[in-house]
Order: structure tokens, then C-alpha cells, then sequence
């Protein structure tokens, strides 16, 4: 028996080999001289009537042998993805898949798909107010398509039709066809039950007609983060059928999974049918449940990273002023100090929403940061290395990284204002002054919350606005309350100056990425120009001043410019960009790895011989990670061995 680990160890080769696949077969639709996949678009109506909803249909004829995948692809594979184009106003179901066929291919991996050809009907409703004598509907259709070797093709179908008052049928056989093939609602006396054990779930299934079928199997479709194993028939009493379903990382969330209860004389028989027997409500609460509490989690960090930034040493200082100065406007009114407290905490709140909003704008554009992809940029991480060392060494007090005077000047006139409106401008102007601390939070909510909605972007930054805010709620509720704060004195240099050898540190991973992308040349040439980039700081802190006069400041910045303009383009423009390229020591054969070349893989693959991949980087500490813990155990080394890894010709290949 497979072990769930094994099956979850395919899924990821599939994966790793598309790159490749897409990097050798960009749009790649013809093999050998022959088109695997034709694309076309039908209409089960002649015409399009306004505001009456149609069928349409992608049809994809595959070549012999060849195959495509349901929505569920099984242990490898990707679903076949359709896109339309339609004009405002117009509205497009889910896609209906037919009852896939289970496929069992080399290494016991198995997949769900279709071969010879496939229609993947779609629900498409026009507006009321449609207007025009035709419409042209068109769709990008992405797929891949197996045999002994897979490759992605992707094509644009277009549909133009009519548009008329009435219609007629069109296309008849063949939608009906493919109906025929839709699963179908469980019947009447149906019953399903579910409970979990070891290993993942057991379901069990009861009907007096199922006795008479001779194949019957449990076709699962899962959730993304759920890793299903392959499901099987445990036992067979008359009407009543156990299935043992294993699941590799459902973690006891889960208590169902949805999906197909296939039934016929075999596996690929014409009278084949299919119950969908998505229970899926306990399912869809499990995850709704999952990813709700994944988000009250973040929500919970941010709060406690917004609270820890009042401890920074740029900001614990300014609880202590803001206080007394709320008393000092307010005079001995509690209600006047909690009112100004609360436009103090309104001015943080607005500084942090506005960056939320900025947030959602960027991601509606369509902006997307990619950390990983940008870190393969060896000039993405000189750039972060400049900025790590500018910040070490402000923190070491080397120069002082200062707020414009104008905006200075504005603080303290808020300062001297009474009233709400001065409270809360200086609220802002607080988590400005504190936003030079806020890096490492801001980072980890960013990345967070790119990934979401408007509504958690927001909730997000209000958590952090929240924490921040509670020191300032408490104390200006309870005034008395300050003589707990830690009062200011030394030790805030020594924690600041510990968080400078912290940004060393971060500095030197970065210089080791740095190196093992472009090698000990460009190393050195980077540690020349950070170098000379330390004397311009230098020079800030000792030069320019406030009791430095106009004609020195002008000069010294003249000369900070010269000396960064000047070595960016000696040992970066020249030196650094002509360093070659170092391979990893890591990355060369050996330890059972050989190195991965789009050739080799290519040349295994034609052979008939599976690959596993590891497709990792030098600068990924999470994939180092894996690696040690995972792939380079004496477990997954057996798991190897026991499916003839290293005694036949199936190869490992490890790329950088």
C-alpha cells in the first residue's frame, strides 16, 4: 500500500516539472506533427434571447491516448481553466464536469480525466437590455494533456450568434450527450456517513440499487488544502459499501469530503452514472471555520505587533509626552483628557486605514509583490543589503534618519494647539514618527494581506491601529496610570543598538544569497560598495548638522553623492555586473542529486522513466529546510528505494 506521504510526494513532482514543461513548450500545441487538443465553442440554442439564460459548451478533442483532467486531477495533473470574455451585464456559471474516468498510470499515481473528448458545459445569461443583431462570445482555454509526457496548450474559442426574440435547439446530440454524463443528485433512499480514524475518513454508503453494479468507487474533490490519498473499496455487504478515503494533512479539521459516488458495469463502461454526493455542508464549515480562525489569528498577531510598536525605542518615549499633554490641555477634566485621547487614537487610526486603502487600490490595479521571484533578482538583493546596512547602522548611531524640518515644525505647532483637531494631528504625526519602526510588522501584514479581501486588508490595519492604540486608550482613561511606564534612560540605547546587530545578521544571509547567485567576485565588489555606502553615512551623522553651516552641508552632500554615484557605477555597474556566475557547491552531483538540466529531463521522460525534481534555491531557508527534514531522511530515502528509485533508471535531479 502507497503510503499517503508517497502520494503527496507526486503531487509535488507534478508540480515542479510544469516550469520546465512551460519553460520548453511555452503555448506548445503541436508534438510530432500533431495537434494534440482542438478547441472549439458550441450553443445548445440558434440564437441569443435578451435576459434567457443558454448553454454553452467548450468541446476539447484529444488525440488517442492522449488525456485532459477533471477538476480534481488526482495524485498529478491541472484542470482544464476557461475564461470568457463577455461583454458588462452578462453572467457565466460554473463549469459542469462529466463523470472523469480513474487512470492509473506508472508509479502507481492516479488521475482523473478524459480521454478521446470532452464538453464542458457553462450556464451563460445575457442582460435584459441587450441590444445589437449578434453577439461574439470568445474564451482563453488552458489545459494540459498527457500521455508518457505532458504539455500545457492553451487556445481562444469564439462563439457569435444572433440575437433574436426567439430561438430554436441547436447542437442537440451533442449536449445531450454530455448531460447524459453530469452527475446526478443521490436518488431517494440514498444515505451517506462519514467518520474519521487514523489514517484520514471512512465512508460508508447504503441503496438497494447499488448491489446490482459490479464497479463502485468514490471519486473525491477535495478542497485545495486537503491532500487526498487514493481512495478504496474496504468492504461490500449487499447495498452497503465502505470506503477507506486517507487524507495526508487534514489535521482531524475535516469531517467529509465532497465528491462522486461512480457506479457501472466497470470503470470506463457506457452505463456509467454518478451520484454527487457533496454532503460538503460539514466540509464547507470545516473550512469556513479553518479560514475563519486563520484570520482571527493574523488579526490577533497584528494587534500584538501594533501594541509591541509602542515599545520600540522611537516610540515609548512619546506615550509618556502625549499623556501630559492631554492633561495639560484638558486640565483636570477626566472627560476633556479621555476626548482628546480619543482624537489622538483617531489620528493613528486614520494613518494606518489610509495605508490599507492604498493596499486594496494597488491590488485592484493588479499589483501582486512576489518575495520569492524577487529574490532570484540579484540586484533585488544588493538593494536590500544597501538598505539592511543604512538602517544597522542608523540604529548604531552612525546618523540619525530625520523627519523633513517642515514636518517638525508642524508637529510642534500641533503640540501647542488645543482642541481635538490639534490631538489628532498629533496622533498622525506619533505614528509617522513611529513608522521607521514599524518595518518588520508592517512586512509580515503586507504579506498577509495582498493575499485577501478589501474587508480583512482593512481589518487587518485596524488591528495594528488597535494595538498601538490601547496604551493610549488606558492612559488617557486613567491618567494615574503613568507612573507604570518604564521611565526613559539607557537602556533604550542598548536595545537599540542590539536591534542593529540583528539587521547585521539579516544582512549577512543576504550576502550569502548574494554569493551563491553570482559568486565570490561579485561578493567582494558588493562588500566594496557597501563599504564606501557606510563612509557616506558616516559623513551624514558627523557633517550635516544643525549647527553645520550652509556651505559645509552643500559640500559634504555634494561629495556623499559623488562617492555613491561613483562606486554604484565602478563596483556594481562594471565589477559586479561582469562577475560570472558561481554554480552552487551544493547544487553539482552527488549525495544521490544530479544536476538538473532541461535536456536531461527531457531525454528521461521520452525514455519512459519517472523524475523527481527538487527545484529549490539557495536563498529559500524554508526549502533548505525541507530538504533536510524530508527529502534527505532515511524515510523518504526508503520510500525511494522501495519503488526501485536508484535500481532502475529513474533519476532525482535538483535544480537551482
Amino acid at each position: 500500500m502507497i503510503s499517503n506521504g508517497m502520494n503527496a510526494i507526486r503531487r509535488s513532482v507534478f508540480l515542479l516539472w510544469l516550469p520546465t514543461w512551460l519553460a520548453m513548450t511555452a503555448h506548445a500545441q503541436i508534438y510530432q506533427g500533431r495537434q494534440l487538443v482542438h478547441a472549439d465553442a458550441l450553443a445548445n440554442v440558434s440564437a441569443i434571447v435578451p435576459g434567457e439564460p443558454f448553454l454553452v459548451g467548450v468541446r476539447l478533442k484529444m488525440e488517442p491516448r492522449w488525456h485532459t483532467y477533471w477538476k480534481y486531477p488526482g495524485d498529478a495533473g491541472i484542470p482544464t481553466d476557461i475564461k470568457w470574455r463577455l461583454p458588462e451585464g452578462w453572467r457565466v456559471g460554473d463549469i459542469q464536469w462529466p463523470i472523469p474516468l480513474k487512470l492509473e498510470e506508472p508509479g502507481d499515481i492516479l488521475i482523473y480525466g478524459y480521454h478521446d473528448e470532452v464538453l464542458l458545459i457553462q450556464q451563460i445569461t445575457p442582460p435584459k437590455d441587450l441590444t445589437g443583431a449578434s453577439a461574439n462570445l470568445s474564451a482563453k482555454v488552458s489545459w494540459l494533456v498527457c500521455e508518457k509526457i505532458c504539455i500545457p496548450g492553451d487556445g481562444a474559442v469564439t462563439l457569435p450568434l444572433p440575437v433574436a426574440p426567439a430561438n430554436s435547439p441547436a447542437n442537440t446530440d451533442m449536449f445531450a450527450r454530455f448531460q447524459k454524463q453530469l452527475p446526478a443528485p443521490p436518488a431517494a433512499d440514498f444515505s451517506a456517513s462519514w467518520k474519521g480514524n487514523a489514517a484520514g475518513l471512512v465512508l460508508r454508503v447504503t441503496h438497494p440499487d447499488l448491489g446490482k453494479f459490479s464497479s463502485i468507487e468514490f471519486f473525491p474533490s477535495p478542497p485545495e488544502n486537503v491532500a487526498v490519498g487514493h481512495p478504496r473499496l474496504a468492504s461490500r455487504d449487499g447495498n452497503v459499501f465502505t470506503f477507506d478515503v486517507p487524507l495526508d494533512n487534514a489535521n482531524g479539521k475535516f469531517k467529509s469530503l465532497p465528491g462522486l459516488l461512480v457506479f457501472g458495469s466497470s470503470n470506463e463502461a457506457p452505463d456509467r452514472g454518478a451520484w454527487d454526493i457533496s454532503i460538503g455542508h460539514e466540509t464547507a464549515a470545516a473550512n469556513e471555520k479553518s479560514s475563519l480562525s486563520e484570520i482571527i489569528r493574523f488579526l490577533i498577531f497584528g494587534f500584538i505587533g501594533g501594541f509591541i510598536l509602542n515599545l520600540m525605542p522611537c516610540v515609548l518615549p512619546v506615550i509618556s509626552l502625549k499623556i501630559f499633554g492631554f492633561v495639560q490641555q484638558a486640565g483636570q477634566s477626566r472627560a476633556r483628557i479621555f476626548r482628546s485621547g480619543l482624537a489622538f487614537i483617531a489620528g493613528i487610526f486614520v494613518w494606518f486605514l489610509g495605508l490599507a486603502l492604498v493596499l486594496v487600490i494597488i491590488k485592484t490595479a493588479g499589483g501582486q509583490p512576489v518575495w520569492a521571484a524577487q529574490f532570484t533578482n540579484p540586484y533585488f538583493v544588493l538593494a536590500m543589503s544597501a538598505v539592511v546596512l543604512v538602517f544597522a547602522l542608523n540604529l548604531f548611531g552612525v546618523f540619525e534618519i530625520n523627519l523633513p524640518q517642515w514636518l517638525s515644525r508642524r508637529a510642534v505647532a500641533a503640540e501647542s494647539a488645543h482642541g481635538d483637531a490639534g490631538s489628532f494631528f498629533q496622533g498622525v504625526f506619533a505614528t509617522v514618527l513611529a513608522t521607521p519602526c514599524t518595518a518588520p510588522f508592517l512586512g509580515t501584514a503586507l504579506g498577509f494581506a495582498f493575499a485577501q479581501s478589501a474587508v480583512v486588508i482593512l481589518a487587518m490595519f485596524a488591528s495594528i491601529a488597535l494595538g498601538m492604540s490601547l496604551p493610549y486608550f488606558l492612559l488617557s482613561a486613567q491618567p494615574a496610570w503613568l507612573k507604570f511606564l518604564p521611565k526613559p534612560g539607557p537602556w533604550m540605547l542598548r536595545v537599540k543598538q542590539l536591534m542593529g546587530f540583528l539587521l547585521i545578521a539579516t544582512l549577512l544571509f543576504l550576502l550569502s544569497v548574494l554569493g551563491a547567485q553570482r559568486g565570490v567576485a561579485a561578493l567582494i565588489w558588493t562588500c566594496a560598495f557597501l563599504l564606501v555606502l557606510s563612509v557616506v553615512c558616516w559623513l551624514k551623522g558627523a557633517f550635516i548638522t544643525p549647527i553645520a553651516s550652509a556651505r559645509t552641508r552643500a559640500s559634504v552632500l555634494l561629495l556623499m553623492l559623488l562617492l555613491v554615484i561613483g562606486s554604484g557605477y565602478y563596483f556594481i555597474g562594471e565589477k559586479f555586473q561582469s562577475a560570472s556566475l558561481a554554480a552552487s557547491p551544493t547544487a553539482s552531483a552527488g549525495n544521490g542529486w544530479e544536476k538538473f538540466t532541461p535536456e536531461r529531463l527531457a531525454s528521461e521522460l521520452q525514455q519512459g522513466h519517472p523524475v523527481f525534481i527538487d527545484f529549490t534555491a539557495e536563498w529559500c531557508i524554508t526549502c533548505k529546510f525541507n530538504e533536510s527534514t524530508v527529502l534527505e531522511t532515511a524515510a523518504v530515502r526508503a520510500a525511494f528505494s522501495e519503488h526501485q528509485i536508484g535500481r532502475t533508471a529513474i533519476q532525482r535531479l535538483r535544480n537551482y
